[in-house]
């Protein structure tokens, strides 16, 4: 489907009402008696601020974890290239007006590949939106000093004295004054003490100024790590009416919150659990969250929480919960200064009642690629939908995300915590999460990573890192069914939740299943079957664990248990079939995926009798491929149905495409489309295909219009529990809440599926 730039204007102007800031405006430029730009307002407090990673909520570093607090300036640690600082509470607008930047800055440790220091202007992508810009690379204009060498966009000029800059430190002042089509820069160095070093004037298109600013240690990107300068920096002033400013960006101290509430059917009645999300802090920063909630029109408090120094979450368990009545909600982190002083910082949201006695809306998210980060059409369109619950089923972000180390993870609540902000949110970590092409868990033990990583089984990284990515995705869930640890003391989320009338099953289908290297599928990837010769029937070998025993004990004990609720949901990472025929390109025809949840066939139908007894929907994502199943273990379509929801932004692509290489089926739905009907999926398991949304190949260069080929979007499960009956909506990326027309979902949805048809029953047909 091809979409021109008229709709795209229109989203954007979506986005823009939807996300309306509190505080928005511009800084008019201070002057002093000769009519010249002023000092400026200082943006940082870091003269304040004890020494730690996290820099404040005005900055974004790049990468966070190479930047640090210390002795009163932000100093970077490693001397690679390209080492940045964005504000992004600025923005140069390209627009007629004036502005004024000053930074201090410091040589802390000298290098045959001096990259230099200073500032970044007009710092922009395709999306063009501040937290999007934040991982554009190669781009802007710099303006600083490199070695003893000015440079100013294309233009370069001597100081006087460049080693200054290693001894007492330099002071950098930028001037800007668009007219027209132009911006006139002038960039002053002076030492710290006063003394002019030079100057340099340079004019440039004013659209090449506009974007995001930043600093910068070392401006040449390919400066490899280790051997390149290092820089601190300090006193970062800003003026001007050429900046719109949006205070209402800041990003921290509290990043984001999540929480669930579930009936304990129990002594302790409701159950809320509340996460709070924090950066890196200090060892000498205030440790602790506090919770309150307003009650009768006074506000409550729950006491504090002690931040992991792991993973830096504060975990809130609230039982006896009045569930009927909404209750808003706020967690305060006071932030303590060098100097005595205190500043606190809120996180506002609402603890909704609970929505029982008319139908649940479930919003299905999945797998994030950040080529089309923040994701704002999925984003505002889920928003808008007003969903009762979220469910992320994975992937929340994947190894390359940012373009540099790690703080990807922040990616994810950055783009979605308005969302969360409201209402639950049930998010379980998978593969890329904790840095796994894929994830065979086999219990926790440890991968031996000298013989590969991507078909062994185990974890790759330390335990202490994958209990970290349990506790910043599942610390609010309601507490697990079986809480004892696996190998490693690894530990583990599976469990459910009572809201709405609803009973869900949260598992994690990779955490105990075996790994291919147990059995023989030819030549390539132990994962992947190619050859055409071998038997995928034989792959199911004796002993082999899908689930394993604990979580199909548990799924035993939810089927049985109504108590709370008249219908049930089970939420996973992946599918329970193999409904891909071709990965990564489109001729790339790939036999059969152990990766799938349709291996290892045995536990596999074992699995499927034991949900056609909880009449349970299936939701769950991985596949970066919208689809609609109906499982079938002892005969076609005896099982429940499976909803598979499309990627949030799809990065591998995955077809089903059946009749391509000669795969057989029958009984095709009434609506026709292709590549639907029953199968045996590559693994010989019973599937029946109702809907698909196979995607385009992606070739826009607008990231957006690509992420809409690629099937991007998400899901929507309207749970009437009057009627008994499951409404599913697969949603197109770029799709918005008033697009009434035929192409806002994928072909085959809308589709409502009854109760019993879960348990084999063809009620609705």
């Amino acid at each position: 489907m091809k979409r021109g730039l008229s709709r795209r204007g229109l989203l954007g102007l979506v986005a823009a009402v939807v996300s309306l800031p509190k505080r928005i405006g511009r800084v008019e430029a201070a002057q002093d008696e000769r009519g010249e730009p002023g000092t400026g307002t200082r943006v940082d407090r870091w003269d304040r601020t004890h020494d730690r990673v996290w820099l404040g909520e005005s900055f974004w570093a790049n990468p966070m974890e190479d930047w640090r607090v210390v002795d009163g300036a932000a100093e970077v640690q490693t001397s690679g290239g390209d080492r940045n600082v964005h504000l992004i509470t600025h923005r140069l607008t390209g627009e007629e007006g004036r502005f004024r930047m000053s930074i201090r800055c410091q040589r802390v440790e000298a290098a045959e590949q001096d990259g230099g220091a200073g500032f970044r202007l007009g710092i922009r992508n395709r999306i063009d939106e501040h937290r999007s810009n934040c991982f554009a690379r190669g781009v802007g204009v710099d303006a600083g000093l490199v070695g003893s060498r000015l440079v100013l966009g294309g233009a370069s000029g001597e100081a006087a004295d460049g080693d200054a800059v290693a001894a007492e430190g330099i002071v950098l002042v930028l001037e800007g004054s668009t007219e027209g089509q132009d911006c006139e820069l002038s960039l002053r160095v002076q030492t710290a003490s006063g003394r002019e070093l030079g100057n340099l004037t340079h004019t440039v298109p004013a659209a090449d100024i506009e974007g995001n600013i930043a600093i910068v240690s070392n401006f040449d990107r390919e400066i490899p790590k280790g051997e390149g300068a290092r820089y601190r920096f300090s006193e970062w002033t800003v003026d001007g009416d050429a900046f719109e400013v949006r205070e209402d960006r800041w990003f921290g101290p509290i990043l984001w919150s999540m929480y669930s509430m579930s009936d304990s059917r129990g002594d302790e009645g409701f159950v809320v659990k509340l996460t709070a999300l924090l950066p890196p802090l200090g060892a000498d920063d205030n440790l602790r969250v506090e919770l309150l909630t307003e009650q009768d029109g006074e506000w409550r408090s729950h006491g504090f929480a002690a931040l992991d120094p792991d993973a830096w979450t504060a975990t809130f368990r609230l039982p006896n919960w009045n569930e009927r009545a909404a209750a808003p909600f706020r967690l305060v982190y006071r932030e303590q200064h060098t100097d005595g002083g205190e500043t606190e910082h809120e996180w506002r949201g609402t603890i909704r009642a609970n929505p029982a006695g008319r139908p649940l809306r479930l919003a299905g998210l999945t797998c994030q690629n950040d080529y089309s980060f923040p994701y704002a059409p999925v984003a505002d369109h889920v928003l808008t939908r007003d969903p009762d619950l979220l469910f992320f089923s994975g992937d929340q972000l994947y190894e390359n995300h940012g373009g540099y180390g790690l703080r990807k993870y922040y990616m994810f609540g950055w783009a979605f915590r308005e969302t969360m902000r409201d209402r639950p949110t049930l998010c379980i970590p998978d593969d890329h999460d904790v840095f796994q092409g894929n994830i065979w868990g086999e219990g926790g033990k440890a991968m031996d990573t000298g013989r590969g990583t991507s078909s062994l089984g185990g974890y790759r990284e330390p335990a202490r890192m994958v209990n970290v990515v349990h506790r910043t995705n599942a610390s609010h869930h309601p507490d697990p069914f079986d809480p004892a640890p696996v190998e490693q003391d690894i530990s583990v989320y599976y469990g459910d939740m009572v809201y709405g009338g609803v009973g869900f099953a949260v598992l994690a289908d990779r955490q105990f299943k075996s790994g291919p290297e147990h059995v023989d599928t030819g030549p390539g990837r132990a994962d992947h079957v190619l050859d055409e010769s071998v038997d995928t029937s034989t792959l199911d070998r004796p002993g082999l664990a899908l689930l394993g025993e604990r979580q199909e004990a548990f799924l035993e004990q939810w089927a049985g248990d109504w108590r709370g609720h008249t219908m049930k949901v089970l939420l996973s990472q992946t599918v329970f079939a193999g409904v891909a025929t071709h990965h990564g390109g489109f001729d790339d025809y790939l036999i059969a995926d152990l990766d799938c949840g349709g291996w290892p066939q045995t536990p596999r139908n074992r699995l499927v009798r034991i949900l056609r007894k909880a009449k349970c929907l299936h939701v769950c994502g991985d596949q970066h491929l919208p689809s609609l199943v109906q499982y079938g273990a002892d005969a076609q379509r005896d099982g429940g149905w499976a909803f598979c929801t499309p990627a949030i932004s799809a990065g591998y692509p995955r077809w089903w495409r059946p009749a391509e290489v000669g795969t057989p089926h029958r009984n095709r739905p009434r609506h026709g489309l292709a590549h639907t009907g029953e199968f045996r999926d590559p693994l010989g398991n019973r599937v029946y295909v109702y809907a698909i949304g196979n995607p385009e190949v992606g070739t826009a260069p607008d990231p957006y219009e690509r992420a809409h080929q690629k099937s991007s979007g998400f899901g929507l499960v309207t749970v009437d529990t009057e009627a008994k009956t499951y409404r599913i909506e697969a949603f197109r990326f770029l799709s918005t809440a008033d697009d009434g027309g035929s192409d806002a979902q994928f072909p085959g949805w809308p589709v409502t599926v009854h109760q019993d048809e879960n348990a084999g029953e063809n009620r609705i047909g």
